[in-house]
Parts: C-alpha cells; sequence; structure tokens
C-alpha cells in the first residue's frame, strides 16, 4: 500500500456574489419624478416591456429616461411611447433607436380595466418607474390625472408642513 503524500492546498477563491444593485432589483433602473409632481397618480399597473437586447444592457447600465413617457391603449394593445433608452455603447451597426415605440405586456383583463379608465375624461397613462424582477424588467405603469399649478402648490405646502412636523416630533424626542 502506498502512502498518499499531503500536498497542502490553497484555498479557492471566493467568488465575487455582489452583483450590480439595478441588475440583481434592489434599486430602480429609472425613476419618473416628474410623474409625481405633474400627476395625481391613481392606480398602479406592473407591465412587462418587450425590449431588444441592446435596450436591455442599456437599461441594465442606467441609460433609461421617462420623464416625457406616456403609455396608450390602441388596437387592442399596450404601447410604452416616448421613453428614452439610450443606444448601448458597445453596440454595433444593430444598434437600437433611442426614441422607440415599446410594446407594454399585460394581462387582458387588465388591459381591458386601463382601456375603460383611458376613456374616461382626464385620464391618461404615466411611467412611474423601470425596474428588474427575476432578470426581466418591468415598468409600473399609472393610471394619472394631471395637477394645475394649485394643487401643485398645495401639495408642495403639505409636504412642507409633514416635514416640519416630523422634524418637530424628533428635536422633542431628543430632549
Amino acid at each position: 500500500m502506498s502512502r498518499q503524500s499531503q500536498i497542502p492546498t490553497r484555498p479557492e477563491k471566493e467568488k465575487k456574489t455582489r452583483r450590480d444593485p439595478t441588475a440583481s432589483g434592489e434599486r430602480d433602473a429609472s425613476v419618473n419624478r416628474a410623474a409625481s409632481h405633474n400627476y395625481f397618480l391613481l392606480e398602479k399597473f406592473e407591465a412587462g416591456i418587450a425590449l431588444r437586447g441592446t435596450e436591455v444592457k442599456s437599461v441594465r447600465a442606467g441609460r433609461a429616461n421617462l420623464k416625457d413617457a406616456y403609455g396608450l391603449v390602441k388596437d387592442g394593445e399596450l404601447w410604452l411611447i416616448n421613453a428614452h433608452i439610450g443606444p448601448y455603447e458597445h453596440g454595433n451597426i444593430f444598434n437600437h433607436e433611442p426614441l422607440r415605440t415599446r410594446k407594454l405586456l399585460v394581462h387582458k383583463n387588465e388591459l381591458n380595466k386601463l382601456l375603460g379608465k383611458t376613456q374616461q375624461k382626464g385620464l391618461t397613462l404615466v411611467p412611474t418607474k423601470l425596474y428588474f424582477r427575476n432578470g426581466r424588467v418591468k415598468v409600473e405603469i399609472a393610471v394619472a390625472r394631471g395637477k394645475q399649478n394649485w394643487d401643485k402648490r398645495e401639495t408642495e405646502r403639505r409636504k412642507t408642513a409633514d416635514k416640519e412636523a416630523r422634524e418637530a416630533v424628533a428635536r422633542s424626542r431628543k430632549t
């Protein structure tokens, strides 16, 4: 019987377990902050979005902007119009157009709800967030009613009053 030599083995290096926070779904890829300022957000829906490969890579890189985007129900399908996804920097001649109209993927009953809501006067569809869930890009789209200037001022007053109240409570707890 031969004796096996005791050769010390090097411990294996640990793999990098930290993923990109946007790609792993910990952080939103894009947020439309102007939507909550310009609209009353009444009801929110999650929708998938049909993207090309270079668009997904650009969203992962954080090159998406929803500021001027809106949703539209047309011919029994839901579309995202005017959403800007910048070109992929390592792309080739098959790179995508930044302002391409993109199809949103929702269930038929949700589509019927959205169709009924958008036919009411003054309601529109506004995308509020673009994020990853289980490796797929999702859009949070809200049924919204436009705000007047006095609505915006009232909202701002309410926010500052709430902030001051929270600060007063925090100061009273310290003493």
